[in-house]
């Protein structure tokens, strides 16, 4: 058995729960670590074809002992819906799973948006587990309760707030993602970078710079900050009323793109790295940023092997329509993350519809 290290705990603490990220090496093969995870007598894995081949036969070693059932989704954004929803009430049911019952999330952050959503609900509320296994849900979706499913409208327009029990961030799961998803959560850690500024921003560029992969020695401690940034968010705004919209930097272009594209064309990453892009050029539109930290914010999407332009084949006035459903409206005016500089963003009001449009036609020519 290889040797389970853990690296660091983050706790969330919120008014009402408490809960540990905890970042590892190898969880998943430490058989007596899983099981000090969970108090019930029954367990629900949901998980993905392509995870389920890779660790689903060691997360039910663990819990050989009690009811131990398991749900393989279809993998991908596309399925992140009512269908697959109803597969997780439809297993919780037919395996007369109670109230005390514990759904363990194996997989990325549509898995765990789904699991989570379906503990939120299912007989008003159980337990669950977050084990995330791509880079963008260890330091992202996973942590802080955001959890729900997409419409054919928009996307996450159906959710709820439900924290989990923990979360286990086994960095071992990073050597068998695929390159293209691994960049796509480097899109969630600039974001980071961008809100939080300061050291961070700075080492994060250099690793850019230098290539980050998944065997990078930096990459725990980037991960590590990641987590400390979003539980600091969470913990000040559990149910996003204030300050932690803040973490939806570029995501009000990403989700639209998505919709726009019916979930097919963009990893989440791949479109939130777009939107980050689109969110620079509007304030530099805005005059609250210079051209060079556009220019640097390029750069660094750029290292990350990620996408940043908006495909010029992409019908502008359609995608502002589809920004009109983003959750952040209010008074019918929507409203964006803007840039001031690395460490200082905040949402704005105050953009016309001309503005918007002016500088999405600016973000498909790369200007």
């Amino acid at each position: 058995m290889a040797n389970f290290e853990v690296y660091e705990q983050v706790d969330v603490c919120l008014t009402e729960h408490r809960y540990p990220v905890i970042i590892c090496r190898n969880g998943l093969q430490n058989l007596n670590f899983l099981q000090t995870l969970v108090i019930s007598s029954q367990v629900l894995i949901v998980t993905n074809q392509t995870i389920a081949s890779l660790y689903l036969k060691q997360i039910q070693a663990a819990f050989a002992a009690i009811q131990c059932d398991v749900v393989i989704l279809e993998d991908g954004e596309q399925y992140k819906n009512q269908q697959s929803l109803f597969a997780i009430y439809d297993a919780l049911i037919q395996n007369k799973h109670h109230r005390d019952t514990t759904l363990i999330a194996l997989g990325g952050g549509v898995v765990g948006d789904m699991a989570g959503f379906a503990a939120s609900t299912y007989q008003r509320g159980v337990k669950f587990i977050q084990i995330p296994t791509t880079l963008l849900a260890q330091i992202d979706a996973s942590i802080g309760g955001k959890t729900g499913i997409n419409h054919p409208s928009g996307k996450n327009m159906i959710g709820s707030f439900y924290q989990p029990q923990a979360v286990v961030i086994d960095l071992a799961t990073l050597s068998s993602l695929p390159e293209r998803e691994f960049r796509a959560g480097i899109a969630e850690m600039i974001k980071y970078g961008l809100l939080a500024g300061g050291a961070f921003y700075k080492q994060l560029f250099a690793a850019l710079q230098m290539g980050l992969s998944a065997n990078n020695p930096q990459l725990p401690q980037l991960i590590a900050t990641c987590c400390k940034i979003k539980a600091e968010f969470v913990q000040n705004d559990e149910k996003e009323s204030g300050q932690r919209a803040l973490l939806n930097l570029g995501h009000t272009f990403a989700h639209a793109l998505e919709a726009y594209t019916h979930y097919q064309q963009w990893l989440h990453g791949e479109a939130v790295a777009i939107g980050i892009y689109c969110a620079a050029v509007l304030s530099y539109k805005m005059k609250l940023i210079n051209e060079q930290l556009v220019g640097q914010i390029e750069q660094m999407l750029t290292f990350a092997g990620l996408p940043h332009k908006i495909p010029s084949t992409i019908d502008l006035k359609k995608l502002i329509d589809l920004m009109r459903l983003d959750k952040k409206v209010k008074n019918n005016r929507l409203r964006f993350i803007l840039i001031k500089n690395p460490g200082s963003c905040y949402l704005e009001a105050r953009i016309t519809e001309d503005s918007l449009y002016h500088a999405l036609v600016a973000a498909v020519r790369g200007e």
